[in-house]
């Protein structure tokens, strides 16, 4: 599935991801491949996200929006 991790600066990250974990309002969630349609609000927290080659990676985040939807996982970030 593909990642797309913007803030309004710059492009952190797009490209191929295994599976991405989100700091939700509600709580942490991850979302593998072939998950349902989504929108949710995310708070300060980490996304960390698994590459193909079994890289673990993450990023600090402010907040943000996520949208899933047909294995495109477009996360906006602050």
């Amino acid at each position: 599935m593909t990642l797309e991790l913007i803030s309004s600066h710059e492009i952190l990250f797009k490209g191929e991801a295994e599976s991405v974990t989100l700091p939700g309002s509600l709580g942490s969630f991850t979302v593998l491949k072939n998950h349902a349609p989504l929108i949710s609000v995310l708070q300060a927290g980490q996304v960390r996200y698994r590459t193909p080659e079994d890289k673990e990676e993450s990023v600090a985040i402010k907040g943000g929006l996520v949208d899933v939807d047909n294995n495109v996982i477009a996360v906006c970030v602050y």
